[in-house]
């Protein structure tokens, strides 16, 4: 193989995803400045994985790629990039590459590339379009950002709800212009209301004089415009649709959100929530370091406070702490122990939350459940440490203080990790947010309290 040949994509153990010497065949390339090997070794290529593979190189051989290169970047490539990213590689294409990339995109995924665009540049993505299909993002960024209105795409299939089978094969095949991917055709009434969809399959596996209302979906599920994004993907989720007619305040039919999008702002939801239970929020590896440091700063404040609340609990019990050394050492495993029971229980409720597994009618049983889960490991634990700290200290009452102490920590931090995040959920507070700094507290005391207290009670 030459220096600058495509590399071997896929071994047999990995099927998906960027090929471990891409990179670096890509840079060697770029370094030689030899713009056809470049082309060969990015000719194929997956735009997502041509979006990995921005992202893991450096700043100036990014730059140079773009200008060898950027002639050729597919508007899918653009959609696929993170939004700090996304930014940085528009301005580093002509606007000839840049037009001819986004023209090329259905109208939801230009909405999503441009949303969170200076006005500069999103005026430079939008001139490029044709005037309908400007016309037709701009609709759709009037609606508030989080919404249906934002996440639907224009292009959909509509038919009146008295055709035939034959009516809708007859018509498919004359139209100039059908959407790039599409699952149903949606049957509308004569005030343009979606009354039902019928899916290809269906069309395809039916004789021509089969009436299309004969042959809807049983899944046909309507979504408001306005709709939060989170219920859009919920329903998705819920009731295993490939696409749903989306309709505006009369209940005409405007545009449809398929199952591509609606998967993405899942995983979006997810990752912002692992990202928020530790208190980074939304940073990426490609945000600036002023950025980030100002993100994190924010949570390790609140956790500073948290933490001197703890230091003032130990302060107070400082005397008892002096009497018996043996406290001071078996003090960071009560709130180790601590700790993690409550992230543990957190962690569920924050995700049963997002998911809508968790409800007020059925939260006094899963509060039941997560106490007893705490009172056994609790109990466990507590008898574990109270033989390690009667052998390593040999102080007569001091394995029933760990043991009580224990039981007390661990039930806590689970009642604490059950119900933090259900009272932010009800004040509408996201709990993925605020849940972490509040359970970190609620344990510390408590662990630090039960056990100093009941030192200071028991063995003095």
């Amino acid at each position: 193989m030459s220096e600058h040949e495509a590399p071997e994509t896929r071994r047999e153990d990995e099927d998906f995803g960027l090929a471990r010497d891409a990179v670096s065949a890509v840079a060697a390339a770029l370094e030689a400045g030899d713009a056809p090997a470049l082309a060969q070794l990015l000719e194929g290529m997956h735009p997502a994985d041509i979006a990995d593979l921005l992202e893991q190189l450096d700043p100036e051989d990014r730059r140079e790629l773009l200008r060898m290169w950027g002639s050729e970047l597919e508007g899918e490539v653009l959609s696929e990039l993170d939004e700090g990213l996304r930014e940085e590689v528009i301005a580093a294409l002509s606007p000839e590459a840049l037009g001819e990339a986004v023209r090329e995109l259905e109208t939801d995924d230009v909405v999503d590339l441009v949303e969170d665009l200076e006005e500069e540049q999103r005026e430079e993505i939008l001139a490029a379009l044709p005037a309908d299909d400007r016309a037709a993002v701009e609709q759709s960024l009037a609606y508030p950002e989080g919404t249906a209105g934002r996440l639907m795409q224009r292009e959909f299939v509509s038919v009146p709800e008295h055709w035939t089978v034959g009516d809708a094969i007859d018509y498919l095949r004359a139209a100039e212009e059908l959407p790039e991917d599409f699952y149903h055709v949606i049957l509308v009434d004569p005030r343009m209301r979606p009354t039902g969809y019928v899916p290809l399959g269906r069309i395809l596996a039916n004789r021509r004089d089969v009436p299309l209302k004969d042959l809807r979906d049983e899944s046909f599920r309507t979504i408001h415009v306005l709709q939060d994004v989170e219920d859009v993907a919920y329903v998705f989720n819920h009731y295993h649709l490939i696409s749903a007619p989306v309709v505006d305040d009369d209940g005409r039919l405007t545009g449809v959100v398929t199952i591509d999008d609606a998967m993405a702002v899942l995983d979006e939801e997810a990752e912002e929530d692992i990202l928020r239970l530790a208190g980074v929020g939304d940073e990426s590896l490609s945000d600036r370091i002023s950025e980030i440091a100002k993100a994190r700063f924010v949570w390790l404040f609140v956790n500073l406070l948290t933490a001197i609340l703890a230091s003032l609990v130990i302060d107070y019990f400082s005397e008892a702490i002096e009497a018996a050394v043996a406290l001071a050492v078996l003090m960071p495993i009560m709130a180790s122990m601590g700790g993690n029971a409550g992230t543990q229980s957190m962690t569920v409720a924050v995700r049963a939350l997002a998911t809508r597994d968790l409800t007020m009618s059925n939260a006094w049983r899963v509060i039941q459940r997560e106490v007893a889960v705490g009172a056994l490991n609790g109990a466990a634990f507590g008898l574990i440490m109270a033989v390690v700290a009667g052998v390593w200290f040999g102080m007569p009452m001091l394995p029933v203080v760990v043991a009580s102490a224990m039981v007390l920590t661990l039930v806590s931090a689970a009642l604490g990790g059950i119900l933090i995040p259900l009272a932010l959920d009800r004040l509408g507070v996201d709990p993925a947010l605020a849940s972490g700094p509040f359970v970190t507290t609620v344990t510390d005391l408590v662990s630090f309290g039960a056990f100093l207290g009941l030192a200071s009670w028991i063995l003095l």
